[in-house]
């Protein structure tokens, strides 16, 4: 997924991109990674420019992963503990990624927390989201398998996992006022991840 957003043009080239629940640092290493590997003329033939001038930053609830992200990227990038449960999102950004966090939060938060997104964003942002599709039938029941193991790697195998459909989250997003393009991204894999790509208005 991550190397779709490079490969495609999804990002814009400035601005701010907020990482919610961003762990170690994963996209946020790779869109650095890949700024340096373009500037020093190593980039697929054919990719569009990664983007150059693009403020990075990222909040994760985990001292631990945090502190990971933060010795991975050096001071280049703003890292922030804190929990996304009632947190103020900064304002303007003109993306914000949350890549498998949803579930995890509690009944009603991850509606709250979109809506806030949505106002945090700038005319013409964009909201990130992957999440797995609770209407999927088998290729769920192994996403959630996949799920319940990683959660127990990380000893969070006690959290309560909320799952949606990729219709739920449609709908949610649309209520928000943005525009909606969802995506498969399992390929090679046989879960059922879909990214959905938010838009919000251009004012």
């Amino acid at each position: 997924m991550y190397l779709a957003l490079l490969q495609h043009g999804v990002l814009p080239d400035e601005g701010v991109l907020l990482d919610l629940g961003c762990g170690q640092g994963l996209l946020l290493s790779l869109l650095q990674v890949a700024k340096e590997q373009h500037a020093a003329g190593r980039w697929p033939r054919g990719w569009p420019a990664p983007p150059s001038r693009l403020a990075l930053r990222g909040i994760d609830a985990h001292a631990g992963r945090v502190d990971i992200a933060r010795r991975a990227l050096g001071a280049s990038v703003q890292l922030e503990q804190r929990d996304l449960r009632g947190i103020d999102l900064p304002h303007p950004c003109c993306v914000v990624a949350m890549i498998d966090v949803l579930l995890y939060l509690p009944e009603g938060e991850p509606e709250r927390l979109i809506r806030k997104v949505a106002q945090a964003l700038d005319p013409g942002g964009m909201l990130l989201l992957r999440e797995p599709d609770a209407g999927a039938g088998l290729a769920f029941r192994l996403t959630q398998f996949g799920s319940w193991v990683d959660a127990l790697t990380r000893g969070r195998w006690r959290a309560p996992i909320h799952y949606r459909s990729a219709g739920h989250w449609n709908a949610v997003l649309a209520s928000e006022g943005l525009s909606v393009e969802a995506q498969p991204m399992s390929r090679g894999t046989p879960f059922a991840n879909v990214l959905f790509v938010a838009r919000k208005a251009a004012g």
